[in-house]
């Protein structure tokens, strides 16, 4: 039998293809143990029974043909959450933490605030935000029946129950219209985008990836029709490409929207922009 030594020095053979081999091959064995990563720095010279080997060899088998760690093992950590996770959505990615952040600041923890996520996938937003602020009101939606059911499965697990998740294009099935926050991690690539064939991308469903307009049609819609759903005074906040910063300001500005902002990653990339609606 191998040990977990032995197990984890084959991060070797990810190198060719992620950016993260040894956080990978760690993720891959916990999987298998079913023992948390700290296991693996404690116990080096342990043996791993020979079924656990051959499941770790399969995995990281897969691996190396690109599928992503998260689709291997069922759950990606968001947040201080662990969320299943599926081909039927995106997989929830650290970046996307900015939003939370954001509206967190943005609203003092004692507020009873009204927000509504759109295309919320695994929910990862939607629940994220839920756990920090249990007296708010969350909607979330999604128009893919799959996302739909994996968010809901995420919300039992998380046993959060501030938050009521359903099926909608967007706004169509929305009927609260005086949300305090309106948040949205939503399609942004251009279908022509060479991004779109190579890493994890590969492996998601390409309707919560690409957009019309140079990845910009699905922003352009939010913006145009998010005030109808915004109580006064209320926050808009999306995420976006690198390259679409100035893109998604002009068109808050164009909109009516005051106080807009662009923050950036941790990579130093623009990554989420928002303003303000002044209902008259």
């Amino acid at each position: 039998m191998a040990t977990v030594a032995q197990l984890l020095a084959m991060r070797q053979q990810l190198t060719a293809i992620s950016d993260t081999a040894a956080v990978d091959v760690e993720l891959l064995l916990c999987h298998c143990l079913q023992k948390p990563r700290s296991y693996l720095r404690t116990w080096p010279e342990a043996e791993v029974a020979d079924t656990q080997q051959q499941q770790f060899q399969q995995l990281l088998q897969r691996r190396q043909q690109g599928e992503p760690v998260a689709h291997l093992i069922g759950e990606r950590g968001f947040w201080t959450l662990d969320l299943q996770v599926n081909p039927s959505t995106l997989i929830p990615r650290p970046e996307t933490e900015l939003l939370v952040e954001k509206i967190l600041q943005l609203f003092a923890a004692d507020t009873t605030t009204e927000l509504l996520d759109l295309g919320t996938g695994t929910g990862a937003i939607a629940l994220s935000i839920a756990s920090e602020r249990p007296q708010w009101k969350i909607a979330a939606c999604d128009i893919q029946p799959a996302a739909v059911a994996l968010a809901e499965t995420n919300r039992q697990c998380t046993g959060l129950e501030n938050v009521c998740i359903f099926q909608s294009n967007w706004f169509d099935q929305v009927q609260v219209r005086q949300f305090n926050v309106i948040v949205s991690n939503p399609p942004y690539i251009d279908v022509n985008d060479e991004n779109l064939n190579v890493g994890d991308v590969r492996f998601e469903p390409l309707s919560a990836l690409v957009a019309d307009n140079k990845g910009l049609a699905d922003l352009e819609m939010i913006i145009q029709q998010a005030p109808d759903y915004l109580a006064r005074d209320g926050w808009l906040l999306v995420e976006h490409g690198y390259q679409q910063g100035p893109a998604v300001s002009n068109l808050l500005l164009s909109r009516g929207f005051t106080e807009v902002f662009t923050d950036q990653d941790l990579a130093g990339h623009d990554r989420i922009s928002g303003g303000q609606w002044w209902r008259g």
